[in-house]
């Protein structure tokens, strides 16, 4: 089951919770309030009024989370120490700070060294996550390495092997395009990355949310892997290019291409039904919308 809700964040969440909908997960990338344009939010905010902000974000969230549930909030480098005071202070428990290594050529600075990462703030309600899957990846060897290990690796809280997608010619074909070629949204989230936080932290059937759904990835991933999910969307144009791309199945979103990567995972088919996926690949009918 699929849920689109064009809106404000906070009110939707309020609505969420009076229905008495509990998530297992959630994924925040809020705007990083860096002067960004946006047609429906001001991203060029007073720090404190910013982060209160976010915090009501966060407590609402908590509230609609069930226990156990996993908060991945993903933000700028330079403010982890904003980010783990709003994860803290909100209720959550922090269990890793992920640090996202984009593989994309650094932000060059002349007063300090140039930022390539990004951070998510990996938090559960309460110290012991309700559920968490160890991945293991056929990651390539390091240069210094002979032999590839045999039954790949676990993934760490260092995640270099996800590119973001770029502008230009290397965001390739995931990157969502309009009839000029124009990317539609710059910060559009790789499918690589949603898929690795859901299969870490929820099972199938599960109810997954994002407050802040911009061109709807989550809900891409969350629908090929057997999960419901809930997006939130106070734009309507993006509104649209979440319903219109849930519709048309695009090879690029396709979670499949990633499957033989995780192989190594333990219960992989538990976590990731192969005919779940395989079936949303081949499908033509549209996803179930019950918008609000």
């Amino acid at each position: 089951m699929f849920k689109l809700i064009q809106g404000d964040c906070l009110d939707a969440l309020d609505a969420i919770q009076s229905q008495g909908i509990q998530v297992a997960l959630t994924f925040l990338d809020p705007p990083f309030n860096q002067g960004k344009e946006y047609a429906y939010f001001d991203d060029d905010q007073p720090e404190p009024l910013y982060w209160e902000w976010l915090r009501q974000v966060c407590r609402k969230v908590y509230a609609c989370t069930e226990a156990g549930g996993a908060l991945y909030l993903m933000h700028r480098e330079k403010n982890a120490e904003w980010v783990l005071r709003t994860v803290r202070e909100t209720g959550w428990t922090l269990q890793n700070l992920i640090i996202w290594l984009k593989k994309t050529s650094a932000v060059p600075n002349t007063q300090r060294f140039g930022k390539q990462y990004q951070i998510i703030a990996f938090a559960t309600k309460g110290t012991r996550p309700r559920c968490f899957h160890r991945l293991r990846i056929d990651l390539p060897p390091e240069p210094n390495y002979k032999f590839p290990r045999a039954d790949g690796v676990f993934v760490t809280d260092c995640w270099s092997d996800i590119r973001e997608l770029t502008s230009g010619y290397f965001a390739g074909d995931e990157a969502i395009r309009d009839a000029c070629g124009e990317r539609v949204h710059k910060q559009q989230s790789p499918v690589a990355l949603l898929l690795r936080i859901l299969l870490s932290s929820t099972k199938p059937n599960d109810w997954v949310l994002d407050p802040f759904a911009g061109t709807g990835t989550t809900a891409v991933v969350a629908e090929q892997l057997g999960r419901h999910c809930i997006a939130i969307e106070v734009d309507p144009e993006y509104t649209r290019l979440i319903q219109d791309r849930l519709r048309q199945r695009r090879a690029a979103d396709s979670i499949l291409r990633w499957r033989p990567y995780y192989r190594f995972t333990p219960e992989l088919e538990a976590i990731w039904p192969s005919e779940t996926s395989e079936r949303w690949q081949h499908d033509s009918q549209p996803a179930l919308f019950s918008e609000g």
